[in-house]
């Protein structure tokens, strides 16, 4: 199985880029999404990877986090979805996306790409519903830029100003999806509050941390 591939981008199509690994060049499939986050031709770069294996194919799918390429495995674990819909599905919401919009059981996001009729759309929200919480908790560094590559003086880290506390909408969207993901409405009110209260801020991300505040203590 070959789980990530770092090497130098040589080539960029529409949906798919030559990655040069030690002199052998792996066709690598990709989302538009990723396509068009990409560095420059020759800039070395990081993929974590999905192989298709059939009788007469192999295919290489790349993803720019390992929580996107988990959510591809999930994905075409639903009827109706291949590796093409997977993409299509990524690269219209990517995985913090695909995270929200299965958490709010909102099959009209999932509808929005290319490709994915809406009984389709509404299995992926019904199937993989169980699978959101954990997903959204899973923790990983973005790996596209090769940590050995010198990084330009254009793209030094500055720093951020400081966020304001979540919103109120980001706080409604959090608690709807708690709720669709079968949490009582008090302790789903109460995660969210603690949530904002310790400065999460977008949908996603304050999802996340009520999420870990409802997890199972152990002891």
């Amino acid at each position: 199985m070959i789980g990530r591939l770092t090497g130098r981008l040589d080539w960029k199509g529409t949906d798919q880029v030559l990655l040069d690994v030690g002199g052998v060049g792996y066709v690598v499939h990709v989302s538009d999404r990723t396509i068009a986050v990409l560095p420059p031709i020759k800039t070395p770069v990081a993929l974590w990877t999905d192989l298709l294996v059939r009788e007469d194919l192999l295919q290489l799918f790349g993803f720019l986090t390992v929580q996107e390429r988990e959510w591809h495995r999930l994905l075409t674990s639903v009827q109706g979805i291949g590796a093409k819909g997977s993409l299509a599905i990524l690269g219209a919401l990517g995985a913090e996306g695909v995270a929200r919009a299965i958490a709010l059981g909102d099959a009209t996001a999932i509808k929005a790409a290319k490709g994915v009729g809406p009984k389709t759309a509404q299995r992926v929200i019904m199937e993989l519903k169980g699978k959101a919480p954990a997903m959204m908790l899973m923790e990983g560094e973005d790996p596209l830029i090769d940590p050995a590559a010198p990084v330009p003086e254009a793209a030094a880290p500055t720093t951020p100003p400081a966020a304001p506390k979540g919103s109120a909408a980001a706080q409604a969207e959090a608690l709807s999806a708690l709720t669709n993901l079968g949490y009582g409405p008090s302790d789903a009110v109460r995660a969210v509050a603690e949530a904002a209260e310790a400065g999460a801020v977008e949908t996603p991300e304050m999802i996340r941390a009520a999420l870990r505040l409802l997890a199972p203590k152990d002891g």
